[in-house]
């Protein structure tokens, strides 16, 4: 039988050139935001308790200012608005996964991507500093804090028919491509889908990630 594609992609570092999380915090957070990087990405700490304590070093009140400021420096990747009007054509599901912050992941994907095809963090700006919610926490299979949990959103979102291909770059797509069928990858990820052997190929742009989707047999 004829399988469906199914696309699960990652914004930070996937759809935009840099890490947006990574741009905020070398802009706007005192030191400390450095040595929870380096604790999230040894996995000493989980992502979720390190995403949420590198906001809380951030005020409230700068909200305007951080979303000028990657509405002005954030660039989408090549081959992307072309990669999503291909999708749209085609009929294919496109979910965007990310562990990025609503705040700025909805104003970079407006015009571009339904709102309810985009799963983020969410934001509280009523205290004195910046506070992270998480209405994609883990499921009950998972228990890694990952703050948006990616397995579990494929859990959720997979078809019975569907072809599962998970596009992304970093440490937080690992375990979501443990479970995809496919990945699509760049940087650490593609390095890890090398070391475990993950059906995968890598990526540039999104004409690339175009490109190994129509070669993939499996539309109806």
């Amino acid at each position: 039988m004829t399988k469906q594609l199914v696309l699960f992609c990652d914004f930070d570092g996937t759809i935009t050139e840099n890490d947006n999380i990574i741009a905020i915090m070398k802009q706007f957070a005192p030191p400390e935001w450095e040595a929870l990087k380096d604790d999230i990405l040894a996995q000493r700490i989980s992502v979720q308790e390190g995403v949420g304590k590198m906001f809380s070093l951030l005020p409230s009140a700068l909200k305007g200012e951080i979303v000028d400021f990657l509405l002005s420096t954030a660039r989408l990747r090549e081959g992307f608005r072309e990669f999503v009007a291909w999708t749209k054509e085609q009929s294919i599901p496109l979910y965007i996964v990310s562990g990025g912050i609503d705040f700025f992941v909805y104003p970079l994907l407006e015009g571009l991507i339904e709102p309810e095809r985009i799963f983020c963090n969410g934001s509280d700006f009523s205290g004195e500093t910046i506070r992270i919610t998480w209405p994609h926490a883990c499921d009950g299979e998972c228990q890694n804090g990952c703050g948006c949990c990616k397995p579990s959103l494929l859990r959720k979102l997979a078809r019975p028919d569907g072809y599962h291909v998970v596009i992304g770059d970093s440490i937080t797509d690992l375990a979501v491509a443990r479970q995809a069928d496919y990945v699509l990858a760049r940087d650490f990820l593609l390095e890890k889908c090398q070391e475990l052997d993950l059906p995968h190929a890598p990526f540039a742009t999104f004409f690339d990630v175009m490109d190994a989707l129509q070669r993939m047999e499996v539309i109806v």
